[in-house]
């Protein structure tokens, strides 16, 4: 067996005015990722997602939030029969660094379905993201990349004030339309038009917020 020894001789001092070398960010691959997960160092219940690389702790998820997803699920399901496929908290491949879970998308139906390989953004119809906590990432950070990777339309149901952020069209990394639905409107995704849902119905009973406000610019 080896043994580690010493040298007598100390190392140099770094050279004045030289700076430090900075930690190096180590990047993940969605392969990377899924090899922790069947390795045991990721919990099979561990609320994590990669985003560029990174693993996100995702907040844990409230009792307003999954009644919010419930809601949906319960008026989705059934007017998207066979039109759509209603998948909630399930993964989405954007690329080989980038494997979010959003709250719930409606993907393209296809035949095998989704049973050898995730959603890619161009199988996404709608995504929806319910922001509490989680706000200005949804907002920001994950919009971004929705945007980057052209899916065609995402809703962010924002609990605090009680509305329904609307952002469509992508176009080199933005959403060039966005548009508020408040209490006492309806909301339809572009590709159903025929499927128009209250927005009361999907937040559920709760305080009138104070009005729609203006709608907060997409962080960078």
């Amino acid at each position: 067996m080896a043994t580690a020894t010493r040298s007598p001789y100390p190392a140099p001092p770094p050279a004045p005015g030289s700076p430090g070398r900075r930690p190096a960010r180590v990047r993940f691959t969605v392969d990377d990722y899924h090899r922790l997960a069947e390795l045991g160092f990721l919990h099979e219940d561990a609320r994590v997602e990669l985003v560029e690389g990174d693993l996100i702790a995702m907040s844990p998820i409230g009792p307003r939030h999954a009644d919010v997803v419930d809601r949906l699920v319960e008026l989705l399901v059934p007017l998207l029969l066979r039109r759509a496929i209603v998948r909630v908290q399930n993964p989405l491949r954007l690329d080989e660094h980038s494997e979010p879970e959003p709250d719930l998308m409606l993907v393209n139906c296809r035949e095998g379905r989704y049973a050898s390989a995730h959603p890619r953004p161009d199988d996404v119809l709608l995504l929806i993201e319910v922001m509490d906590s989680s706000a200005d990432y949804d907002r920001g950070t994950k919009l971004g990349l929705y945007a980057r990777f052209a899916v065609t339309e995402v809703w962010l149901i924002d609990l605090t004030e009680q509305r329904i952020e609307l952002h469509r069209s992508p176009n080199e990394g933005t959403y060039t339309e966005r548009l508020i639905r408040s209490r006492g409107q309806t909301v339809a995704p572009t590709r159903f038009p025929d499927v128009e849902l209250d927005v009361d119905a999907i937040l559920g009973p709760g305080a009138t917020a104070a009005g729609p406000g203006p709608l907060p610019p997409p962080r960078a």
